[in-house]
């Protein structure tokens, strides 16, 4: 489905990414792995086109990436949540999700509500500023808002960041459910490893900008953990 070859970037002289090759499969939830600062963000960024790459190609079910513009995404059924949640504080909660409806096929479209069922905080609060809501609460809308257009591919950046346990937990049942009883295909940067154990069918390690190793999540050894891993 996702498909990357000889992917680098620059930051001026700085060498960000290299040569980066690596695929997500149809179906699948696959895991970006990672210390602090190995490039993980700046990948994501490339994927959704708010960072350009200096070369190689970013493949979505047959369209280029490279030469696409970053609004377009959603539009290919690319649904983001950002690390840090980026909602639209002034905004109702509906009015955040509604911003996605455009992107849907139907004319009249309304918020799915599937979302509502997934999130049923969402609808009680539908009325509520989004900066009003707690950090867990954010991130589940932020999530409700990607779902909206009805995505082939979820992409989330480090969706447990300073979440409580129990919205963590709730999070980890959606990701599992949407994966397993709809087929949607995620993409994932996290690094909680219990999280990554119970959401996760294969992984991706990344150090300092190159791909290190990747495979089934069972493959996930503790050499591994401990050398590319541990803080």
């Amino acid at each position: 489905m996702l498909e990357i070859k000889g992917l680098n970037q620059f930051y001026g002289e700085s060498h960000t990414l290299w040569d980066l090759d690596f695929s997500i499969a149809k179906g699948e939830c696959t895991c970006l792995m990672g210390r602090n600062g190995v490039g993980k963000t700046t990948l994501l960024g490339c994927v959704m086109g708010l960072i350009k790459p200096s070369s190689g190609s970013i493949m979505f079910e047959g369209h280029d990436l490279t030469v696409a513009s970053a609004e377009k995404r959603a539009g290919l059924g690319i649904g983001y949540v950002p690390q840090g949640r980026q909602i639209f504080p002034m905004l109702t909660v509906e009015e955040n999700l509604q911003i996605g409806l455009p992107i849907r096929k139907e004319r009249r479209a309304k918020i799915p509500a599937f979302i509502y069922e997934l999130f049923p905080v969402l609808y009680d609060m539908k009325s509520r500023r989004g900066g009003d809501l707690s950090g867990g609460q954010q991130q589940q809308l932020a999530i409700g808002r990607a779902l909206v257009i009805d995505p082939k591919l979820l992409i989330l950046d480090e969706p447990t960041e300073g979440i409580q346990p129990n919205i963590v937990q709730e999070i980890g049942d959606i990701i599992r459910q949407l994966n397993k009883e709809t087929g949607l295909t995620v993409l994932l940067v996290e690094q909680k490893l219990p999280f990554v154990r119970r959401t996760s069918d294969r992984f991706i390690i990344m150090d300092r900008g190159r791909a290190v190793s990747n495979g089934e999540l069972g493959q996930l050894t503790e050499d591994l953990v401990h050398e590319y891993l541990t803080v």
